[in-house]
């Protein structure tokens, strides 16, 4: 008789799948195994976010956008957080605790991986390939693209013909025309943003009303992130939501079977949620560090690291900005942050510029008066300080744009996810520890793609550009911390997802990733989930749980 993943006395207490983290990728898995009429269990260290604190249509939003909104979390140091010791790192992980996890304060750039991405070691000889291509993610990718109503436009050459968003894109905008029509000029690739922001009335999303505090939490409704998309709908479908819930450890029976998550509640009490199957779903950072933390005398180097690759490859994405000023108003204080539009005319392989990969630009607004008078993205020379300084902010308010380039970050073991042996959370629990250097190829791959986004915004006719000094906290992306793969001495999961030492237990969020791509992740990291959460239904049967 076949065995069903259904168990008899599921509850909040008992689960046929326990998910641990509230992000995309556990939202698009909750919701479809709810549809399924799985019980589902969700636990999140995190709240709701409070769109009530978000300064985003009030005139003080710049100064007051608040800790609320931070992006690091040694500065929010909120009670859903965990400290991160980034002492030994060039950038600094940046997240959100909660539920819709990085998706609350993400810049909303949606972008499939190119194909590629997928094969970067037959292409170009390092790194590894997928375990599966781009054409396989596709139908995945739209159907992540319907939930989560992103806006954009069919047919952009760099990626193969097929359907597209269901919204049409953002406004190009005068800063959008100018550089359109320079790369035009140029031959150079452009396309209009592809966007996680509603440009109509989409579900429970509103239309983008254009304020550019994306960043920030959308008090407006338009931007997708999954507490708005996805969460409502699975807590109607059943999916008992624990928020406050962080987790301490996975436990594993004498079958070698995950059989429950431990947790901490609030005011310090500790529970036990058994489950059939358990999901992680807690980003690139709180993925290695649970596995790490739920080492058993089975498991001395941590839970599912036979291979050893738990919380090393990290890849972070180095990430630069080029400003470009106009003596045309270019209306670009606010607007999608998001991106007008994107260019990829430099993302594939070129053996004669001295590296390999690419990045992917994003086009934005650059912000109002008082982001006008800070470092960043103006640059290191002529502070806007001094004598001129009423001058110089009008030179650049409304009067700028800029190039946001995200850059592939190439799988190096020694960047990695330790625990550290002092600092702890609020619990005692020992905090992540993070090592990491930019590699020689993305500070390479970087200087190319400064120096030809400075071309760009010149043949727009910009009469100056600005490279922005570098800043740490830019490590929106964790990924590859527990690699996919088919062989289990050279990987963590496999290509669905499930661990090769622990049957039963999965990892769905960006961990998983063997290489980061150029491109912002959300889009794949949505659609893994969708795809591994099928796999996960279709073979339900044959499933291994504990008794």
């Amino acid at each position: 008789m076949r065995k069903s993943l259904i168990h008899p006395r599921a509850g909040r207490d008992r689960a046929d799948v326990c998910i641990i983290g509230a992000g995309p990728a556990g939202a698009v898995a909750a919701t479809r195994l709810a549809e399924e009429g799985l019980n589902v269990v969700v636990l999140e260290q995190g709240d709701w976010p409070d769109y009530r604190k978000a300064r985003g249509a009030h005139a003080d939003f710049e100064i007051n956008s608040g800790a609320d909104w931070a992006w690091n979390p040694n500065t929010r140091k909120s009670p859903s957080d965990y400290p991160i010791n980034g002492q030994d790192a060039d950038i600094d992980v940046v997240l959100y605790n909660g539920v819709g996890g990085g998706t609350v304060i993400y810049a909303a750039q949606w972008h499939r991986n190119a194909p590629s991405d997928f094969c970067v070691r037959t292409l170009d000889g390092i790194a590894d390939d997928w375990p599966l291509s781009y054409e396989d993610l596709r139908p995945y990718y739209e159907r992540v693209e319907a939930a989560f109503g992103i806006s954009g436009l069919a047919g952009d050459p760099a990626f193969p013909a097929g359907e597209g968003p269901p919204l049409p894109p953002v406004p190009l905008g005068d800063i959008g025309r100018r550089v359109a029509a320079a790369h035009n000029a140029l031959g150079w690739h452009w396309w209009p943003g592809s966007n996680a922001i509603a440009t109509r009335p989409y579900g429970a999303l509103k239309p983008c009303v254009q304020r550019g505090t994306c960043l920030w939490g959308c008090a407006d409704g338009a931007k997708a992130s999954a507490d708005r998309t996805h969460w409502p709908h699975a807590v109607d479908l059943g999916v008992h939501l624990v928020t406050g819930a962080r987790v301490r450890r996975i436990s594993v029976n004498d079958a070698g079977l995950a059989d429950g998550a431990v947790w901490i509640d609030r005011d310090g009490n500790e529970h036990v949620t058994r489950a059939s199957v358990i999901i992680l779903a807690a980003n690139g950072i709180g993925t290695p560090r649970l596995l790490l933390l739920s080492a058993t005398r089975g498991h001395r180097d941590g839970l599912a690291n036979s291979s050893g690759l738990v919380g090393k490859r990290l890849m972070l994405h180095p990430f630069g900005v080029v400003t470009g000023l106009f003596q045309e108003n270019m209306h670009s204080t606010q607007g999608p942050w998001g991106q007008h539009l994107h260019c990829l005319q430099f993302y594939e392989t070129d053996a004669r510029r001295g590296f390999v990969r690419g990045a992917k630009w994003g086009l934005q607004p650059t912000g109002g008066p008082v982001n006008a008078t800070r470092g960043w993205p103006w640059g290191a020379v002529d502070p806007v300080w001094g004598p001129n300084f009423h001058r110089n902010v009008r030179a650049r308010l409304g009067h700028s744009a800029m190039w946001g380039i995200v850059a592939e970050d190439l799988p190096e073991e020694s960047n990695r996810v330790e625990l550290d042996p002092e600092l702890t959370d609020g619990d005692g629990i020992p905090a992540p520890r993070i090592r990491y250097r930019v590699g020689e190829n993305s500070t390479r791959l970087m200087d190319f793609h400064l120096d030809r986004a400075r071309e760009s915004l010149e043949a727009a006719g910009a009469y100056r550009t600005m490279v922005a000094p570098s800043i740490r906290e830019t490590g929106w992306h964790q990924l590859g911390t527990a690699k996919m793969g088919t062989d289990p001495a050279t990987s963590v999961v496999d290509p669905w997802g499930r661990t090769h030492d622990v049957p039963n237990l999965y990892v769905f969020d960006g961990s998983i990733w063997p290489t980061s791509s150029g491109m912002n992740p959300t889009a794949t990291i949505a659609a893994m989930s969708l795809r591994c959460t099928e796999h996960l239904l279709e073979q339900r049967y044959h499933q291994k749980v504990p008794a």
